[in-house]
């Protein structure tokens, strides 16, 4: 059985809490990303649906209200897609992926490789 992206999050990230060996940080925190990735495709189809009714106007008032203002210059999808984000930055789910990700940052663990100078 799958779990949902914000149950899978919280429990890698508490799991991640009492570990301290960088290669297991990693697969925590890959697995961590691949939900991530998982839950922001999700709100991002929710918001969507939710927005297609809507005018132009009422979806400016959306954004904002989110902290997300639609910009000038902006296209209707881009405007939605910034909501979808910061909708999912104030989740449960969102928070426990940046504390993961502060967690194996603490033992120079990140999923970018970096290359030695």
């Amino acid at each position: 059985m799958e779990m949902n992206p914000t149950a899978l999050l919280l429990g890698l990230t508490t799991r991640a809490q009492s570990v301290s060996d960088p290669d297991t940080l990693h697969d925590l925190l890959s697995a961590g990303h691949r939900a991530w990735c998982g839950g922001v495709a999700d709100v991002l189809a929710d918001v969507g649906r939710e927005t297609a009714s809507l005018s132009d106007a009422e979806l400016a008032e959306r954004c904002a209200a989110a902290g997300a203002p639609w910009e000038e210059g902006m296209t209707r999808s881009e405007a939605v897609a910034a909501l979808a984000f910061a909708t999912w930055d104030a989740t449960p789910a969102a928070m426990a992926y940046a504390e993961l990700e502060e967690r194996a940052a603490c033992f120079g663990v990140c999923l970018l490789g970096e290359e030695v100078l």
